[in-house]
């Protein structure tokens, strides 16, 4: 059960100009769900994106790094649940590369324009045939309202869809910006998300666009963990309509690329905080909070490196205030010549340890006390420069070790 997460209501999710969304059932893995989304683009959009460090990159993302490396124009996205297309050679190639073939019959653009995206079980190969039967089903279903079943049609082991939306005023026109995600598990982006789509009807010059999302990864998708693995497709996309009729945002010293891009970072963390609390088998939603580093990254590093403990996560799950394990985790974080007497830690508003050792006002009920709810904030002060980062990640749970033993049952 997701923490302190309910599915998006459709109303708040607001319609992006030149962006269109369709959904079927293709039957990838499981008959009688949605596991097939397209996306159509209006002539003009930009499109850019970040994909996985993972060396065993699935078929769809290579393809999908292809066609965007020609720098041609993107007229349509298709992404499929139930399987990953990944570690199936060269017949998971041409499957890609079949799947893109039947969209652009579909939609009237060439293969070339089209990006496919696969989530679901790694090794299997894809039943290509199925999603080109689904693909008129999903074409006829094509709206611009439909970001809430959009969502629902990507999800695998998610037990609610992710979508936000904002609006903002730039140089006096309303834009909107609008996104969606999927991910519980084997996550630990180095570069986005699991699946994650965001809009936009503003126009931003090509080059800016890619900028923007590297930019708005690395601050949203890139903080979040669930188990420290980082999948073969995670993909994470940004799509600029232009239908706004605001001028082209052409250079990032220009207010209008600023404010552009809070606006998606806005519904980039949204999303990167739902895939946590939405975290397989999660009962807590944790945020930690490093400060007093030299540099972001190494504030970064022990950030996740507690995030990404088990013995740490356990013992969230168990809301068990195991000091020993805090201090493991930052101390494994490999921070040179760290001065472990300037480090001080704190659960929600009790401070744990100061100058590297239990709080002389540590008591353990209080410990207990803001281990019980469902959310934990966990400070780290380094005590060593002005850099700080956060992370959001969840707890292990039963339930995470039932899913996964389960996951191809």
């Amino acid at each position: 059960m997701a923490v302190n997460l309910a599915p998006p209501d459709p109303a708040s999710l607001y319609p992006v100009a030149g962006i269109e969304l369709g959904f079927a059932q293709a039957g990838i893995r499981r008959a009688n769900r949605r596991d097939l989304m397209l996306v159509r683009l209006a002539p003009g959009s930009h499109v850019a994106g970040v994909f996985t460090q993972n060396s065993f990159a699935a078929a769809p993302v290579q393809i999908c790094r292809r066609h965007l490396a020609t720098g041609g124009a993107i007229r349509a996205l298709i992404v499929n649940a139930g399987n990953a297309n990944c570690g199936t050679g060269q017949e998971g190639i041409e499957s890609a590369l079949r799947t893109c073939r039947a969209v652009a019959r579909a939609v009237g653009c060439a293969p070339e324009e089209v990006l496919p995206f696969s989530t679901g079980v790694i090794l299997e190969p894809l039943p290509v045939e199925k999603i080109e039967a689904a693909v008129p089903a999903a074409l006829a279903s094509l709206g611009g309202q439909h970001w809430s079943d959009a969502a629902e049609a990507i999800m695998t082991t998610d037990t609610v869809p992710k979508a936000a939306s904002r609006r903002v005023h730039i140089q006096g026109k309303l834009i909107t910006v609008t996104g969606i995600a999927k991910g519980v598990g084997m996550l630990q982006p180095q570069m986005a998300t699991m699946l994650a789509y965001i809009a936009t009807d503003a126009a931003v010059a090509a080059r800016l666009l890619q900028q923007m999302v590297r930019e708005v990864a690395d601050c949203s998708f890139n903080r979040v963990t669930v188990d420290g693995d980082t999948s073969t497709n995670d993909s994470f996309v940004l799509m600029a309509s232009g239908q706004a009729h605001l001028p082209e945002i052409d250079s990032a010293a220009a207010s209008a690329y600023t404010a552009l891009k809070s606006a998606v970072l806005e519904v980039a963390v949204e999303l990167a905080q739902a895939i946590a609390r939405d975290g397989e088998g999660a009962t807590k939603f944790i945020s930690i909070e490093v400060s007093g580093a030299r540099t972001e990254p190494e504030a970064l590093r022990v950030a996740r490196s507690i995030a990404n403990s088990p013995l740490v996560k356990t013992a969230l799950f168990a809301s068990d205030p195991n000091l020993g394990r805090l201090l493991m985790a930052i101390g494994n974080a490999g921070i040179p010549d760290l001065d472990t007497t300037r480090v001080a830690v704190s659960l929600g508003d009790v401070e744990v340890i100061a100058g590297g050792e239990r709080s002389a006002a540590y008591r353990e009920q209080d410990g207990a006390r803001v281990m019980q709810p469902s959310e934990i904030t966990i400070r780290v002060a380094l005590g060593r420069g002005a850099e700080k980062a956060m992370v959001w990640t969840c707890d292990f749970s039963y339930e995470y070790v039932k899913i996964n033993a389960e996951y191809r049952t």
